[in-house]
């Protein structure tokens, strides 16, 4: 048959979709058949004549209505949803909202121009090949975002700029007079300004260049970029800041509880600058002790209304990176006036408690107070003094690098700190919380922030002593407020998914460990014994990553749920002003009804606390970035080396692989594994080689070697090499 005549038997036309999108977006109006026609741009007779055919067909498909001969009206059934389309890296996604049961897949003819997290409102329908529905996107309600990160390419009198990110799946057209200083293979930041109907891409134009690609810096500012999470401080914000007070004044003092007599120190990272908290101890005449957690009082400085309160709203967090951190507040703020530093007197807000030696709370004070602070010590000098029991520090994990003694009424403050920390995680595990010590991957950096070696950060006794001494302050403020029944921000966290653990104990059934169902308290029994029993196993990480995801995410609300993991009633987030504004928020509530104020508007702070949560999520996601773009940076220089790894992950295109040593994950590519011939298995998450019947599956220990490592796409390819028999 030749061109022609194959052209003359084509099929006519089906414009059903388009017609009802077009019906759909307004379904007040009616419409005729050349209304329609002209709304698509068809002036040729044979379209048209489909156009009136297809809206018979709606219409015998009770889809529309004739309301009046020739005109026609959008039946208006609950198949109609606002949501938000969640994209996967294959091109398609899902539209999720409240009002359905289950996620509906949207494929990817219709998502009509819409991109991953936008607001949209779409169709439901059930398509007849398969009795699963489908939706398709009618309306883009909100963009979620419109900036974009990626490597142009620039040809004679345009360019594209392709994403890095898997769930774009679109590049973006840049016009010739839109490319501002960038020049071909940069790493941009690009603004989508419009996407014509019939464009296959959006049209954007430059509005930063971020510099060559692999670049350090390029490739951070390029993270902190893609999450639209700044990365220095507007010259008015900053100007501002500065000109703060910060002096500590006598007449301030008056209106404050003074505890500046009070033995008082600080326990933190080594390299921390923000020192948002610090304890006091002293033993009262009846045997009891009073312990003051004492936090920077962020809000005296931070006031309402002004351009610096603005900048800490819309940041909402400080961003901590591999190198660096963004901090909420400008550094005059969080690492001089408001840090708690040595020898240095200070505003604080303070939780006073008085415990008795079972750790049980006799009485709680809350209010704003000045402190001095006469120690600074680091997690590793404050652990020393509990694993040894002597006032001597080392000079090898010494601040100052150099032995030092501690004063004996510290050391003795400490002890006892610890013995009633002790006590009260006691308590808070016996009551049902979780123990996730998630083991930190650090890097050790050189001077141009290279990473020379990974190594894990672990919680100890000296850790966990700060930890719980400020969930008593976070648990006992929100209860303190939360029993008045005042508007107040929380901390929630809502119980774990059941399906989400029973997939988990699909997987963990394989390593001989299970999940007790019974009931809420047996649940996180077998949680805790679970994550217990893996450490320091192979499996322990992947067991790790995957209960934490079978956990809802905290989020702050005004609506007080309780906290499942922590296993509190009453818990919110008070104790670090400095690198989080819901702390702020709490400070300044706390207040305001130490005063005597009224419940403040719930709808007010809800918004508030959903964009808190919001940014919160992209800082989380812009950490675990910077991690990966490290983790490939390192494993550049090791392309020689066979690592030993454990399976993580098991998907019909390959498996993922996590190096025990340094915790880098990577991908082995089923078509690359040369031993055998292997087909994926998705009833036991598993390889099988067709000839050997070899299974690879999770927790399978394996060697690899690193095939490719991907800067700017922060992923690793490996080579399989055998499995660790």
């Amino acid at each position: 048959m030749n061109k022609k005549s194959r052209k003359m038997g084509k099929k006519s036309k089906d414009f059903t979709a388009q017609i009802f999108k077009i019906l759909s977006k307004e379904p007040s109006k009616f419409f005729n058949y050349k209304q329609i026609a002209a709304t698509l741009e068809l002036k040729d007779t044979k379209s048209r004549n489909e156009i009136i055919r297809d809206l018979k067909v709606l219409k015998a498909q009770d889809k529309i209505h004739e309301t009046e001969i020739g005109k026609y009206q959008v039946i208006s059934k609950a198949e109609y949803y606002e949501g938000y389309l969640d994209m996967n890296s294959r091109k398609s996604g899902y539209f999720v909202c409240d009002e359905l049961e289950e996620d509906v897949y949207v494929p990817k003819q219709n998502l009509n121009h819409a991109l991953d997290k936008d607001k949209v409102k779409v169709y439901v329908y059930s398509r007849r090949s398969s009795r699963k529905p489908e939706a398709e996107v009618l309306e883009i309600l909100e963009r979620a975002k419109t900036e974009f990160v990626g490597v142009i390419d620039i040809q004679k009198n345009f360019a594209f700029v392709t994403t890095t990110n898997a769930k774009m799946y679109t590049d973006i057209f840049i016009p010739k007079n839109k490319l501002g200083e960038a020049q071909n293979g940069d790493v941009v930041l690009v603004e989508m300004e419009d996407w014509p109907k019939k464009a296959d891409s959006p049209f954007g134009k430059v509005i930063k260049v971020l510099g060559k690609p692999g670049e350090h810096n390029t490739e951070i500012h390029a993270i902190l970029a893609e999450y639209g999470l700044p990365y220095d401080f507007p010259i008015e914000v900053e100007a501002y800041a500065n000109k703060i007070d910060t002096s500590i004044t006598t007449e301030e003092i008056a209106k404050r509880r003074d505890m500046r007599n009070v033995l008082t120190f600080t326990i933190d990272p080594k390299d921390a600058k923000d020192f948002d908290d610090a304890l006091s101890f002293q033993v009262l005449d009846n045997g009891n002790y009073e312990i003051g957690v004492h936090i920077a009082d962020v809000s005296h400085y931070l006031q309402e209304g002004t351009i610096l309160d603005e900048e800490a709203y819309n940041r909402a967090t400080s961003v901590y990176l591999v190198d660096r951190v963004v901090p909420m507040l400008p550094e005059v703020l969080s690492n001089f006036a408001c840090s708690l530093r040595p020898h240095e007197e200070k505003y604080t807000f303070s939780a006073v408690f008085q415990l008795n030696n079972k750790a049980e709370v006799i009485d709680s004070w809350f209010g704003r107070t000045v402190i001095y602070s006469d120690q600074r010590f680091s997690y590793e000098e404050a652990q020393s003094i509990i694993e040894s029991k002597s006032d001597i520090i080392p000079a090898e994990i010494s601040l100052t690098g150099k032995e030092y003694r501690v004063p004996q009424p510290i050391v003795e403050a400490t002890l006892k700190q610890d013995e009633l920390a002790k006590i009260l995680r006691r308590k808070r595990m016996s009551n049902g919380a979780i123990s996730f010590d998630k083991v930190e991957v650090k890097f050790h950096l050189n001077q141009e922030a290279e990473p020379t070696g990974v190594y894990f950060k672990v919680a100890k006794d000296a850790n966990h002593l700060i930890e719980e001494f400020m969930l008593l302050a976070n648990r006992k403020v929100a209860e303190f407020i939360g029993k008045q029944k005042k508007t107040f921000v929380y901390r929630i966290h809502d119980e774990p998914n059941e399906d989400k653990l029973m997939n988990l104990q699909a997987v963990i059934s394989k390593f001989g460990y299970s999940i007790n169902f019974k009931s809420k308290k047996d649940i996180s029994s077998s949680l805790n014994s679970l994550l217990t029993e893996v450490q320091g196993k192979k499996e322990q990480n992947l067991v790790d990553t995957l209960a934490i995801r079978t956990m809802s995410k905290a989020v702050y609300s005004t609506e007080n749920i309780g906290h499942y993991g922590l296993a509190f009633d009453y818990y919110s987030h008070f104790t670090s002003p400095i690198r989080r504004y819901p702390d702020v928020m709490a400070h300044r509530l706390l207040q305001h009804y130490l005063d005597g104020g009224k419940s403040v508007s719930e709808e007010d702070y809800e918004a508030k606390c959903h964009h808190s949560s919001d940014m919160e999520n992209l800082a989380a996601q812009a950490e675990r970035d910077s991690i990966k773009y490290m983790q490939v940076k390192y494993m550049q220089d090791h392309k020689d080396e066979e690592f030993l790894g454990v399976i993580s992950g098991v998907t019909e295109w390959g498996i993922y692989v996590e190096i025990i040593e340094n915790k880098c994950e990577g991908m082995c590519r089923i078509r690359e594994i040369k031993d055998d011939y292997y087909t994926f298995d998705d009833k036991q998450y598993a390889l099988v080689g067709e000839v050997s019947k070899n299974i690879l599956q999770l927790g399978d220990e394996v060697y690899v070697k690193v095939k490719n490592a991907d800067l700017v796409k922060k992923q690793l390819d490996f080579w399989y090499i055998r499995k660790n028999e």
